[in-house]
């Protein structure tokens, strides 16, 4: 596990192995987020290598996170975490089927009253179970596995291989249920596979679209 660094005011990252992606170096090593101000300390995502919880401990500093897990599957770290700190995880129903009994969790849905005035998105058509979490006053949208950062840019990740069926689902399908993203105005975009947009967030997200999809194997 990476030490947490500070990569924008008030905005932490850190990454850690992935516990079990095996097919090649992309998805390996994956970032989880702490954004951190007066009133309010969020996680997006974390997870913690065994033995690392001292690094988390020194950064919440005694104060009680709400963690937010984007993904089902991104539940990882997030019961152990609020098990040691206190509060509270929130996140799409499926999540709950990740967390041991007796987890504080909240489901939430777009639309929700959030703390700290955060909302959670739609995306997919089908819709996803995965809901990407806006925080307000860090200027952020933080996605989980729908946008990822390779070379240097934002791109749309999918899990098979792009021929002319997937690119027309990706046109007709997808990027509808992005494109309202764009209107929130995000100056930072933070992915939890490769590195961040944090500046100009919606422009690289709007050439991430235009870029088309992305498949990690070529």
């Amino acid at each position: 596990m990476s030490a947490p660094e500070e990569v924008a005011d008030g905005i932490w990252r850190w990454t850690a192995r992935h516990p079990t992606w095996h097919p090649g170096d992309f998805g390996a090593e994956v970032a989880s987020f702490a954004l951190l101000r007066e009133d309010a300390v969020v996680l997006v995502d974390p997870l913690l290598a065994p033995g690392e919880e001292a690094a988390l401990d020194a950064l919440l500093d005694g104060r009680s996170p709400t963690v937010v897990v984007t993904i089902p599957y991104h539940a990882r770290s997030a019961a152990a975490i609020v098990a040691r700190h206190g509060g509270e995880v929130l996140g799409h129903p499926g999540v709950a089927k990740r967390l041991p009994a007796g987890t504080p969790f909240r489901t939430v849905a777009p639309g929700d009253p959030l703390p700290h005035g955060m909302t959670v998105h739609a995306i997919g058509s089908p819709r996803r179970s995965e809901q990407p979490v806006v925080l307000p006053w860090a200027g952020a949208l933080a996605f989980g596995d729908a946008v990822v950062g390779v070379d240097g840019r934002l791109r749309v990740w999918i899990q098979q291989p792009v021929d002319e069926t997937r690119l027309r689902w990706y046109e007709d399908r997808l990027v509808p249920t992005l494109e309202p993203l764009l209107a929130l105005g995000c100056e930072r975009v933070l992915v939890t596979h490769g590195a961040p947009a944090l500046s100009g967030g919606t422009a690289a997200l709007r050439e991430a679209l235009a870029a088309g999809p992305w498949y990690h194997r070529g």
